[in-house]
């Protein structure tokens, strides 16, 4: 059998569903066992992979710009895929929409119905084109993949997608994202010029997010006297967003990163006093569980998958109260008891989160296809 894989959203966006589709693709090729692994992208600058895989083939479209190829789809249907990408027995489609094919089976990867939930909090454009594209693509994909229980039953309530067509797979985490040693955390921070105790909060500057009543927390800490990160690179709607970040009377507290690099990712959660999680909506969540594998204690919402990813490891508040938020990170900070056993909670629950095992069960739906 061979498995083709589109990981174009891992060449072109380093957070989000790019970090999922690269990490997904770097532990498939060890599963693959006698199957056989293709990577297909659109290359028409001629830079190459971007990223190592071992024991994976590469198609490299360089003919056509992906953004022509993605304008075809989307208002002509056509060419089909396997014009690009070759033959293969099963197509992985890592996000959101399967793209017009004429032969083998197919599976797409859906992360989050924020678009049907939360419309408002979708990029205008994006909201159309996944509006417009997703009924066909539950229709004609063979198989649905969701990185959360809660999404997948979403998928059936709000798509009508069959149970027998949708597969909850969570995502991982490396086994080597721990910690680090207490000097490389100290020259991490260093360079990102932190040199105060913080609390950090990791996420694309979008509004599901939550921002703004994250500031409302910090602003109601007035006895935590350092600082609040923020982490994460621009997304849509972030006007707002920047704007109560500017007026809050805090704002000189309050340092904002933008995309940081994998590799400096472990420093910045281990060095963090408290991890707050605010989204009111999320299909798996990432940040919070990266946060219990490096020894940081995690305050979050319930919003979406966070209660079924986090477990009982985190601290979850369900209402957006900022004085209970208050109240709930002032205890993490201050009883000793409390934090020691978060801490160690959170990183035995993080430690069942493994890419190994998620590229394990992907394949396993590929073989069933």
């Amino acid at each position: 059998m061979n498995v083709c894989v589109d990981i174009q959203s891992a060449v072109t966006r380093p957070a989000g569903v790019g970090r999922y589709t690269r990490q997904l693709v770097r532990h498939l090729a060890p599963q693959a066992g006698a199957d056989t692994l293709t990577l297909s992208y659109f290359d028409f600058k001629r830079r190459g992979l971007p990223f190592p895989v071992e024991g994976a083939d590469t198609r490299d479209v360089r003919w056509m710009p992906g953004r022509a190829a993605q304008g075809l789809w989307k208002y002509a249907g056509f060419p089909s895929y396997h014009r690009f990408a070759g033959p293969a027995d099963v197509y992985h489609f890592p996000n959101f929409i399967l793209p017009p094919l004429k032969r083998g089976r197919t599976a797409v990867t859906i992360h989050d119905l924020a678009f049907l939930r939360h419309p408002d909090s979708v990029e205008n454009r994006n909201l159309r084109y996944l509006r417009t594209h997703i009924g066909d693509t539950v229709r004609r994909a063979d198989a649905v993949i969701t990185v959360s229980r809660f999404t997948a039953d979403e998928v059936i309530a709000l798509l009508g997608v069959p149970h027998d067509r949708v597969f909850p797979i969570h995502h991982g985490i490396a086994a080597d994202f721990t910690a680090p040693p207490p000097a490389r955390t100290r020259a991490v921070l260093e360079a990102l010029n932190i040199d105060r105790p913080y609390l950090l909060s990791v996420g694309t500057i979008e509004p599901r997010k939550n921002y703004p009543f994250l500031i409302d927390v910090f602003e109601a800490l007035t006895d935590f006297d350092g600082l609040l990160v923020i982490a994460g690179g621009d997304g849509w709607k972030t006007g707002p967003i920047l704007e109560r970040i500017r007026r809050s009377p805090r704002a000189a507290a309050i340092r904002r990163l933008r995309y940081v690099e994998d590799e400096a990712l472990p420093a910045l959660y281990a060095g963090a006093r408290l991890l707050l999680q605010t989204s009111f909506y999320e299909g798996f969540g990432f940040p919070p569980l990266e946060a219990m594998a490096c020894g940081t204690p995690v305050l979050s919402s319930a919003g979406g998958s966070l209660s079924e990813v986090l477990g009982d490891s985190a601290r979850i508040l369900a209402a957006f109260d900022a004085a209970a938020w208050a109240g709930a990170a002032r205890a993490l900070l201050r009883d000793d008891a409390e934090r020691a056993g978060r801490i160690e909670a959170g990183r035995r629950h993080a430690a069942s989160f493994r890419w190994e095992n998620t590229a394990c069960r992907t394949w396993e739906v590929y073989r069933a296809l």
